[in-house]
């Protein structure tokens, strides 16, 4: 009997399909693993992309700010952190002139104890100063323009903009919106105000064919955040790839844009899966914890395999939601979903120069219920939070591929273990 784990909070959930299926699982190829992941990162800060060594950089420089994604990205900052701190100490800066600052662009701040998570090392929160953004305070940016193209108006927090070293960390997997994450991401919307964020993420963005998993060229989202970072003067990045284990399988760091494309160019070859066919069934995870805390991060696990999803096939998908739906912002944009249907929701945003805090993930989830049924299954949402859902919420996995492969009429059931950190594509 073949059964399959799914990332699931933090471990897996199983699945079982029954006899009659034919399972086709969907997973990356084995990434080479770093075997001295400190020694590579020492090594990527003394050999960057595109700019000199950090230390050589930093010289003479008075103050630093680090950005570092929050708490729905299992970035290793444990790893890397220390690190870079001490090699811009080593180059003459004061601790006290060091800031680490989570980016944590609309989503809530990461306090107490989740952010000592997050750090992962507490030689860094003994040593400098780690703060939060907080998109909607106006006092906290300053405005850069608007760009050339779009007119976005650009207000980016101050602590990085003034700082004479910035560097942007991340981890550079595919993004649903984006193409892939990391880099001039974690700038904008990372630590962007809000009226820059609610303007490049409206309707239009959103609703652009671009606009998609593992596609920078012609994604007018990505070219908006090129645009930001160089009204900004340009920034440093120190970009991070890890295995399905959360095992460091690349890093480097230089210029932004280059060491940036430079990381999806190594990672591409594992998450882009090429797929021979489509499937009325096709099975999936949010990719655990951390990224599945929330339903509203849960949209990226029913967005990821698209792609090989036939036409009125079943989407089913498992997330923990262990922090239930999101924010107040996002579970306002569902109940509109909820009270409108699909058409009436898009209808509803179409027109809108800046998307309302959060109602673009609802906007991205009707791409997967346009094309056939999602069905949820979780442990972690209560009953209010489940009618705000939108789709069909099943009790067991296993019973709901069953009904699937019945109603389909076909055993195929293609099953993406690790959720939207592996994009499945069909053969052109």
């Amino acid at each position: 009997m073949t059964t399959i784990d799914l990332l699931y909070g933090k471990g897996t959930k199983r699945v079982t399909p029954p006899p009659q299926a034919r399972p086709y699982v969907i997973k990356k190829r084995q990434m080479p693993i770093l075997e001295d992941p400190v020694l590579a990162i020492r090594q990527a800060l003394e050999a960057p992309l595109g700019a000199p060594p950090l230390e050589t950089l930093a010289r003479g420089r008075a103050t630093a700010c680090i950005l570092i994604c929050d708490i729905t990205r299992p970035v290793p900052n444990g790893l890397f952190l220390r690190p870079l701190i001490e090699t811009l100490m080593r180059a003459g800066l004061r601790p006290s002139n060091i800031k680490v600052l989570v980016a944590t662009g609309l989503h809530r701040p990461n306090e107490g104890q989740e952010l000592d998570e997050l750090v992962g090392d507490p030689w860094v929160t003994q040593t400098v100063e780690v703060l939060n953004h907080f998109a909607e305070r106006d006092e906290d940016h300053v405005d850069l323009g608007r760009t050339p193209v779009r007119g976005t108006v650009v207000r980016i927090d101050k602590r990085f903009v003034t700082a004479d070293i910035k560097i942007a960390t991340g981890l550079v997997e595919p993004h649903f919106m984006a193409g892939w994450s990391g880099g001039r991401k974690v700038i904008a919307p990372g630590i962007a105000h809000a009226e820059t964020i609610t303007t490049f993420h409206n309707s239009t963005f959103m609703a652009h064919p671009r606009a998609a998993n593992c596609v920078l060229e012609g994604n007018p989202l990505h070219e908006e955040q090129l645009e930001i970072v160089k009204l900004l003067g340009g920034a440093l990045a120190l970009n991070t790839v890890i295995d399905e284990e959360r095992r460091l399988a690349f890093v480097n760091f230089g210029e932004i844009v280059q060491s940036h494309l430079a990381a999806v160019d190594f990672v591409r070859n594992y998450a882009a899966v090429e797929v021979p066919r489509k499937f009325k069934t096709v099975v999936t995870s949010a990719a655990g914890y951390p990224l599945d805390k929330t339903y509203y991060q849960t949209v990226k696990g029913m967005v990821g395999p698209m792609d090989i999803l036939e036409p009125g096939g079943d989407l089913i998908i498992a997330s923990a939601c262990s922090e239930g739906i999101g924010s107040r912002h996002f579970a306002e944009a569902q109940r509109r979903l909820v009270e409108l249907g699909v058409d009436g929701f898009w209808q509803s945003i179409a027109k809108k120069s800046h998307a309302a805090i959060d109602e673009w993930q609802t906007q991205m989830q009707l791409k997967p219920m346009r094309i056939g049924q999602v069905q949820l299954f979780t442990d972690g949402l209560a009953k209010d939070d489940l009618a705000l859902t939108g789709v069909e919420v099943v009790d067991d996995l296993d019973a709901a591929i069953a009904r699937s492969i019945e109603r389909q009429g076909s055993p195929d059931v293609a099953i993406v273990p690790e959720g939207p950190y592996v994009v499945p594509v069909t053969a052109a």
